[in-house]
């Protein structure tokens, strides 16, 4: 009888058999509990049939192992009895820990970087999106080289993480994944370019950009679709958006703004991903307000919090962006709970309380924003030629125009502007007066 990590990878596809398992070692802030159901989500997020879920206290984490070795022959019983063919670890193992894991639980097993690796590998939807999580997982896989690398071949969403007996070839594996992962970086640095003169083309624009940024599944996806009318991908699901979607909307004060939608972060997210996405998540770094979607209900909100934080630092962006905190699913809330956070947030400054699914507190969320990137903006009194139709046009683009006189030849605007687009107009006015 073949061991589970010997058999052919069609036995981990969609509704596998998985026990979790959570490595607890007492230090964390989060909920024990919390991170089981997180893990489990992972899991059902590339359609494995969890059966069990296990704690273990680690006190000292083995080198060979990470758990003890009546650990191992404890959950061996419980895979046994389960039927299970895959063993999901919440944390990260070295190869050794995996191989030695994978005999005595006679599983296949995989950690928490390779369980989020293989949901974006599967869920990655542009050309863009597979070249950053090719990248990533080669990234990740290259120290291991425990399994086949035919993935590399084949026209299939996901990367082989629960799959593939082999060991063989491990030098030319080795410099085929060099040479893979030097040509993805090439075209991941044209993407880059590619972006960048998008980028710039917008701030010649110059539109403001909102990045919606938050932990997986806190919503933001919903709030897109509800501000934009748009239908992105919005499911109670663990990264159910990898790819960002950019939509222009219309604000209070400003006729255009780019609302982008951003892949969630998870805990211990992995630094391969990090860097894999850079361009992608360069729009959160270049924009110009943050709403960071919270799930508000989550009995680990801080902690994700302190996470999404942790990323956006590493990304390099700057506590200088305007921000606001959007407390989302309040209506999951009972009511003491309810009455709890609203005064909470109402003791806090940046911090909106909404519901993204009922619309609850959106449209004020949305005039905050409008306010803060109308910060500045002065009222100017503008006398142009009723011929000037293409001035006025920018003026209704650019600001809010307050009131407006039309006479014979002129046409006199009440108009709120920032200084900087008021200069960029008395320039304009100036360029076509030469």
């Amino acid at each position: 009888m073949s061991t589970g990590f010997e058999r052919d990878r069609d036995e981990f596809a969609r509704g596998a058999r998985a026990v979790v398992v959570l490595p607890d070692r007492g230090d964390s802030s989060r909920d024990a509990d919390a991170r089981l159901e997180e893990s489990a989500g992972l899991a059902a997020a590339i359609g494995l049939e969890v059966v069990d879920r296990v704690a273990l206290r680690v006190r000292q984490p083995r080198p060979a192992t990470l758990i003890g070795s009546g650990q191992v022959e404890e959950l061996a019983t419980r895979v046994a009895m389960e039927d299970a063919s895959l063993v999901v670890v919440d944390a990260a193992l070295t190869p050794i820990q995996q191989r030695n894991l994978e005999t005595g639980l006679k599983a296949k097993v995989i950690d928490r970087t390779g369980l989020i690796l293989e949901i974006f590998g599967e869920r990655a939807a542009t050309a863009e999106g597979r070249l950053q999580v090719e990248l990533a997982h080669l990234d990740y896989q290259s120290g291991r080289l425990v399994r086949s690398w035919t993935h590399l071949e084949r026209q299939r969403g996901g990367f082989g993480f629960l799959g593939g007996p082999g060991e063989t070839q491990i030098e030319a594996d080795r410099r085929m994944i060099r040479d893979r992962m030097a040509r993805l970086r090439r075209e991941l640095e044209q993407v880059s370019r590619t972006r960048g003169l998008h980028r710039e083309r917008r701030q010649r624009a110059p539109w403001p950009v909102i990045a919606l940024v938050g932990y997986t599944n806190a919503g933001k996806s919903t709030l897109f679709n509800r501000l934009t009318g748009a239908h992105v991908m919005a499911e109670n699901l663990l990264f159910a958006t990898l790819d960002p979607t950019l939509r222009q909307i219309s604000l209070p004060g400003l006729d255009k703004a780019i609302l982008s939608d951003t892949v969630g972060f998870v805990s211990d997210l992995p630094t391969q991903l990090v860097a894999a996405f850079k361009a992608t998540l360069e729009e959160v770094v270049s924009a110009d307000l943050l709403i960071h979607v919270r799930d508000i209900a989550h009995p680990d909100t801080e902690a994700q919090r302190t996470d999404v934080e942790g990323v956006l630092a590493e990304l390099g962006v700057t506590d200088t962006t305007p921000r606001f905190e959007a407390w989302n699913k309040l209506d999951l809330l009972d009511d003491d709970d309810r009455a709890a956070v609203l005064a909470d947030a109402a003791r806090r400054d940046g911090v909106m309380t909404i519901s993204a699914l009922t619309g609850e507190g959106v449209d004020a969320l949305v005039e905050a924003v409008a306010a803060k990137l109308t910060e500045g903006h002065r009222r100017y009194t503008i006398t142009l030629p009723a011929s000037d139709g293409a001035s006025l046009a920018w003026l209704h683009a650019h600001g809010e125009v307050v009131d407006q006189h039309d006479a014979d030849e002129t046409v006199t605007v009440e108009v709120r502007l920032g200084a900087e687009d008021h200069a960029r107009f008395e320039r304009r006015l100036a360029e076509r007066a030469e």
